[in-house]
């Protein structure tokens, strides 16, 4: 399924990993600000309204680091501050800073993520998108100053990394 993107905001500054370059590919961080209509794997179309932050709360954040397997794929790291991964929480009422997030590739919602890490086996060769933005437990897009909440990498995929 398609998506549609607005770029309201780009800057990328390349990130080497393990010195000049990478066995796995290279990976650059970019720092994005995207508005979509999300489009669930499960065969589903929603249309979440964002959630935005109240004034007075601790404002999340979400940093996703990307560490090539040594054997094949990647490892991402879902660094966040002021949220609670709360897997046990899903689908019930929106509560700010908790709930989990949910995995773009390349525009495409792969899955949902309730912790730190989630294990990416391939990508396509070539560069990839990876975005990860945080949801309230019924699903609703975290927003600041109603800017989504997330973080965006761009990783170059060779075919020996998958």
């Amino acid at each position: 399924m398609s998506m549609r993107f607005f770029l309201t905001l780009a800057t990328v500054v390349t990130v080497i990993l393990f010195g000049n370059s990478l066995s796995r590919g290279e990976v650059q961080r970019s720092s994005a600000v995207e508005q979509s209509h999300e489009s669930h794997g499960e065969g589903m179309n929603h249309n979440h309204e964002p959630m935005e932050i109240p004034q007075g709360q601790p404002i999340p954040t979400v940093d996703l680091v990307v560490h090539p397997d040594q054997m094949k794929g990647w490892n991402l790291e879902v660094k966040v501050s002021n949220f609670r991964f709360a897997p046990e929480q899903v689908n019930t009422d929106a509560r700010p800073g908790e709930g989990h997030a949910h995995l773009y590739v390349n525009g495409e919602k792969i899955t949902r993520i309730y912790g730190n890490w989630y294990y990416l086996d391939t990508l396509e060769p070539g560069q990839n998108q990876l975005r990860v933005n945080l949801n309230s437990n019924d699903h609703k897009q975290l927003v600041h100053q109603g800017q989504p909440i997330e973080d965006v990498e761009v990783i170059e995929a060779d075919a020996l990394a998958n």
